[in-house]
């Protein structure tokens, strides 16, 4: 039997869809991973549609992908490396301007950080998240959303150190206490 989609959820999705898959794309640097959560999320956002359509859906949908994503690695507890192909999510041809090859060059080195830090990375500086709804989407303490944001900034810098004055966040020292 063929169920009605709400209207309005379908305008929320076709509205919505390519920033979110954007985000989970950023989180686990996997196009088919990342559209698998964002399609988990948003069948879940359907079950529960009529509850959320008027508090914050968006902030449900991205819970639910960050969480998942954690998910995952914890239950296959290793960690991929791989290298982020040069695309544009949104199916356009991608820049060939030397923007082009420092995006790359950004999404090589977020694959290069441990599946919590690239999360932590993506929610705080991509979505502008605060620490505390960094730690709540992940289901971490504050603590770990502080500890895991120091440790990829510290390995962004080395893996990037043309970005380093841009990247935000403590810096280590390089001078001996005195």
């Amino acid at each position: 039997m063929q169920q009605e989609v709400d209207e309005e959820f379908a305008r929320y999705v076709r509205a919505r869809q390519h920033r979110l898959l954007r985000a989970a794309f950023l989180v686990c640097g996997d196009l088919h991973l990342a559209e698998d959560l964002l399609q988990g999320a948003l069948a879940k956002l359907a079950t529960r549609w009529e509850r959320l359509r008027h508090e914050n859906p968006d902030a449900y949908v991205r819970r639910i992908l960050y969480r998942d994503a954690v998910s995952s690695w914890r239950r296959t507890r290793r960690e991929s490396l791989s290298l982020f192909p040069e695309l544009e999510l949104d199916g356009t041809e991608p820049d060939r301007s030397t923007r082009a090859g420092e995006r790359v060059d950004l999404l090589r080195a977020l694959g290069q950080l441990t599946p919590k830090q690239r999360a932590v990375v993506v929610l705080r500086f991509f979505e502008d998240r605060t620490e505390a709804d960094t730690a709540e989407a992940l289901g971490v303490s504050v603590g770990t959303v502080k500890s895991q944001t120091h440790a990829a900034l510290a390995r962004l810098r080395t893996l990037l150190p043309e970005f380093a004055p841009h990247l935000a966040g403590p810096r280590p020292s390089t001078e001996e206490p005195s």
